[in-house]
């Protein structure tokens, strides 16, 4: 019975811790179609092929892209990436000369473009590391080539490593930059001309990796990761943080005409819910903001890729955040410490001045010199920014790449008019992930993630990069990473392997739709509204009634699982469980990068097994152990318990109890002193007849020395005693066995004997 209980409740226990996490930890979503790019539709610029150009600052101008690189920024078509035209701008010999003695390799003493801006129609601002001195130049945009009309230096503009994470943002004929001011990376700063973060102040930026920056309304926004502040008496842990500052911000008086008059920042919060929340800390990235309907209500959304540490569980998230919410966390308590190793807490209402620190005013100069002392001491906002459906919308736990960057096409529209955000996901081992929140439309208290696509090898032949930035321009996906500039069509629904109804419908993609009338998949970007009618579509669910499922389709058109080089030629393969198109080519494929009408294999095993499956499988082998261990000692208990009545240590020997009975009185002067009302329990010995026949109990075959007369030992001389003991002679009693015979004399006569009488147990509880 007590196995039993034991067994239930450890079952009970691992249902309890079973459930929230498969509840609370969202799994892996499979993508719909794995393969890569198709090279039919993919435009490819490799720049200068002689050396890497680490691209990554682009700019879109008119119907052509600016992209910075090395030593150039190159102007090139949109349409088929073809090379327009390239400014070339490389770091003086003196300049080049002196970042080799200051310790740096020839590969970082080059000129690298990370800011490019229009200034206006006719000129654009461009801004280099040039060999770790920074340097800026204006040119006027001229048919066919640039003319350099101004240089200034570019510290506090332009980063001075080429790897280091820096934002910008051209507002207003006003440049607001986040980047680093010194050579050794050591003084982060928040600036526009004139104007900057304190410097030197871990309570304003705290060793900051800047990812991304926008204006909206009166404020430029800056997102960035930081060593927080606030945990330093917990330990090193890393936040994500929003930053503003106001469009119109002057400095204030005196001392702090140089300073921001109203700098706040405030945490991001992207996290698994729970008892115990799991943060996902280090934001990579950002997108800017997008406005459309999110559980039936307007908002504007912004969305961001986080990570967790390098040297923790390999996860990335995507969390999408609410301006609502970020302005909200800035109109809300301030933060403080109050002395040193004091725990951070509110600041209390009455402490506040008035006017409210980090508001904009028409003139920050004006401003008392109360509320200027309280914001250079307070820029640390209280409550956190959650994220708008108080989960992640897509998690991934892999050792094989982490999230990097995110691009969204904003508010697509499906058949059924619901409009649903297509995000783009890049990797840093050159993949691509596309993917939706399926329920976007109707709630904002779940998500349900579909990851529609999965392109890979971004980086050239046999080699895998990071996917650096990636853009959305003119209906088409800018990849960009170090050697390479990728344009990708942003769906694959008319590839010839997409073939049926179910097909077509289970990927859930908002761009895709199946023609009732031509019976193929398509892209309804090409498709005027006035034919929506003829299009089947489900985003929600991938499921319509008046098509069959994909499962169904592919028993009947009899898809298999061959492999390439058993077919030969083109083949497909749709994994059951996952509904995942593996598109394939023949092994024979030109080289990667040419114009053909194939695509690659993306060769997944079919032993494979998902996470969901392995954790099914584990649970159920140890709940089978636990059951066959539980029974099995049961059965063994059963078989070699004794009865309570076999425990005595010797049956075969004589049961010495009058001895021990004789020298009670010598025992019991050692024994401690019993407390009264203290249970005691003793055995006693019961006389049974030599004609009653015992049954049962095994201590009926002992057999004991027969008692002397009732008074005989007890008052007679010593030497009477011992002349008993000494005449003793062994006789059978009636039950066959050896007894003692004990002879006396007495009065001269002798005295035999023979009790007759065999002896037993009871076993009796007294209170004393």
């Amino acid at each position: 019975m007590k196995g039993a209980l034991f067994v239930a409740g450890l079952l009970l226990i691992i249902a309890q811790w079973w459930v929230p996490t498969s509840a609370g930890w969202q799994e892996n979503v499979r993508p719909k179609i794995s393969a890569v790019r198709m090279s039919e539709h993919s435009r490819i610029f490799s720049g200068n092929n002689t050396h890497t150009d680490y691209f990554k600052t682009l700019l879109r101008d008119g119907n052509n892209i600016l992209i910075g690189a090395r030593n150039a920024v190159y102007n090139i078509s949109l349409a088929d990436l073809s090379e327009n035209q390239r400014l070339e701008w490389h770091s003086t010999d003196a300049d080049y000369k002196m970042c080799l003695v200051k310790g740096k390799d020839e590969d970082n003493c080059q000129n690298y473009i990370r800011v490019l801006a229009k200034m206006s129609a006719g000129r654009l601002l461009v801004c280099g590391t040039n060999s770790y001195k920074p340097l800026c130049r204006e040119y006027i945009i001229e048919p066919g080539k640039y003319k350099l009309d101004k240089e200034s230096p570019g510290q506090a503009v332009c980063p001075y490593d080429p790897k280091h994470n820096s934002t910008y943002a051209y507002v207003d004929g006003n440049l607001f930059s986040a980047t680093v001011a010194d050579f050794s990376s050591m003084d982060p700063i928040i600036y526009k001309e004139q104007l900057q973060t304190e410097q030197y102040d871990s309570l304003s930026l705290n060793a900051p990796h800047f990812v991304h920056s926008f204006a909206h309304g009166d404020f430029v926004y800056f997102f960035f990761r930081e060593t927080a502040v606030e945990y330093i008496n917990c330990g090193k842990n890393v936040f994500s943080r929003v930053a503003r500052v106001c469009k119109n911000d002057r400095g204030g008086p005196q001392q702090l005409k140089n300073r921001w008059t109203s700098y706040l920042k405030s945490r991001l919060n992207c996290s698994v819910p729970g008892e115990f929340p799991f943060y996902f800390n280090e934001i990579q990235s950002s997108t800017d903001l997008v406005q459309g309907v999110y559980g039936t209500k307007q908002h504007f959304m912004m969305y961001g890729v986080f990570t967790t540490p390098v040297n923790s569980i390999t996860g990335s998230a995507v969390c999408a955040f609410s301006l609502s919410d970020v302005l909200d966390s800035f109109e809300g308590e301030f933060k403080e410490q109050t002395y040193m190793n004091n725990n951070w807490l509110p600041v209390p209402g009455s402490k506040v001045p008035d006017p409210r620190p980090g508001q904009c005013a028409n003139d920050s100069r004006t401003l008392p010199d109360l509320t200027l002392n309280f914001i250079k001491s307070h820029s640390l906002m209280d409550e956190a920014v959650r994220s708008f459906y108080q989960q992640p919308i897509i998690v991934r736990t892999s050792v094989n790449y982490r999230f990097t960057v995110i691009a969204v096409d904003p508010q697509v529209k499906a058949i059924d008019g619901k409009t649903y955000d297509v995000l783009f996901i890049g990797t840093d081992s050159g993949k691509v992930l596309k993917a939706i929140n399926a329920a976007s439309a109707d709630t904002n208290e779940k998500v349900s993630p579909v990851v529609i696509e999965e392109l890979y090898e971004f980086g050239g032949p046999g080699t895998t990069t990071a996917v650096r930035n990636i853009k959305l321009e003119d209906k088409r996906l800018l990849v960009i990473t170090d050697r390479q500039v990728v344009s990708l069509p942003l769906d694959r629904c008319q590839n010839a392997l997409i073939v049926t109804c179910g097909e077509c419908i289970g990927l859930q993609d908002p761009y895709c739709a199946f023609d009732k009338v031509y019976k193929k998949c398509r892209s309804m970007r090409e498709v005027p509204t006035t034919r929506w009618h003829e299009f089947i579509q489900n985003i929600q669910t991938g499921l319509h009634h008046e098509c069959p499922s994909a499962s169904n389709s592919r028993k009947d058109s009899g898809i298999g699982f061959a492999s390439n080089a058993q077919s030969g030629a083109i083949g497909k393969s749709i994994e059951d469980a996952g509904d995942t198109i593996n598109l394939s080519q023949d092994d024979q494929a030109p080289p990667f990068g040419a114009n053909n009408d194939d695509v690659r294999v993306d060769e997944r095993q079919d032993g494979s097994y998902t996470m969901e499956t392995v954790l099914t499988a584990v649970f159920a082998a140890c709940l089978a152990a636990l059951l066959t261990g539980f029974l099995a000692g049961y059965a063994c208990a059963r078989r070699c318990t004794k009865s309570e009545d076999d425990n005595l240590p010797y049956p075969d020997t004589e049961y010495e109890y009058f001895e021990q009975r004789h020298n009670m009185n010598a025992r019991r002067l050692g024994e401690p002193k019993l407390l009264p009302q203290e249970e005691v329990t003793y055995a006693e010995p019961v006389l049974i007849p030599p004609n009653k026949v015992i049954h049962g109990s095994p201590k009926a075959t002992l057999r004991h020395a027969p008692m002397p007369p009732m008074g005989f030992t007890q008052f007679q001389p010593n030497g009477a005693q011992d002349s008993y003991y000494s005449q003793q002679q062994n006789i059978r009693d009636h039950f066959g066995t050896l007894r003692s015979q004990r002879e006396h004399k007495n009065d001269g006569n002798n005295y035999h004997h023979r009790d007759g009488f065999g002896t037993t147990r009871s076993v009796k509880k007294v209170y004393l």
